[in-house]
């Protein structure tokens, strides 16, 4: 990885960060890079028993998670949990220009565009379109995680993640066991596939694959060398 570099995470819930790319943003970190990141909703307003205790709850979870991590610039948005659908894109797009706009990334992490899940698909939508190619964009890469309970429950009929761009966290899986556990709400028991056991496997898996110990494996949506 590059070194001093402005980082942005997109994400729609707080725990897609844990899920998807935590050990990368730690090494971005300990590497000195500036880590900011977005949340797009609260993540628990659709759930048929969700209160304001649920919700603060998960604002809880998603501080001690930021603060885990060591990210400094944080930021929720209040979008409809699992009903992004309902507003419309220029909306969303518009939030994710501002954040742009103030953090500058050189670097976009985000979600893949084939996810089950409606609020991945569009905050997606929505990274791809505030992040045209035009002069003068900072961005000049942006590479799409995979969430377990979402990437792999797609129909098949949809395109498969393709896991191109590998990071060794081998140094920093303790880490994000760690920010894992800040969402012990979230997480479910073994053989769910968001289960602390299988997001391990999934780990080990994709280092394992290619020669290191623990690694969290990224789809490129876009990579400009200049």
């Amino acid at each position: 990885m590059a070194k001093n570099n402005s980082i942005l995470v997109v994400a729609s819930h707080a725990d897609d960060e844990a899920l998807g790319c935590a050990g990368t943003i730690a090494k971005h970190i300990a590497e000195g890079d500036t880590v900011s990141i977005i949340f797009m909703t609260n993540g628990v307003s659709s759930r048929d028993d969700s209160n304001k205790n649920n919700e603060n709850e998960r604002t809880s979870a998603m501080n001690k998670a930021v603060s885990t991590l060591g990210i400094k610039h944080s930021q929720c948005f209040d979008f409809p949990d699992n009903q992004m659908d309902s507003v419309p894109l220029l909306k969303i797009v518009k939030v994710i220009e501002a954040a742009i706009e103030q953090y500058k990334p050189s670097v976009i992490y985000s979600h893949f565009a084939h996810d089950l899940n409606i609020d991945h698909q569009l905050t997606h939508q929505a990274v791809m379109t505030a992040c045209r190619p035009i002069k003068g964009s900072s961005v000049r890469k942006i590479l799409s995680f995979e969430i377990l309970s979402s990437t792999e429950w797609q129909s098949p009929a949809h395109p498969n993640f393709k896991a191109q761009y590998i990071v060794d966290i081998t140094k920093y899986w303790q880490k994000k066991q760690q920010v894992l556990h800040c969402y012990q709400e979230e997480l479910r028991d073994f053989p769910h596939s968001r289960s602390l056991r299988c997001i391990e496997a999934l780990a080990t898996l994709r280092g394992a694959s290619h020669g290191f110990e623990k690694a969290e494996a990224f789809q490129v949506e876009r990579i400009l060398n200049t």
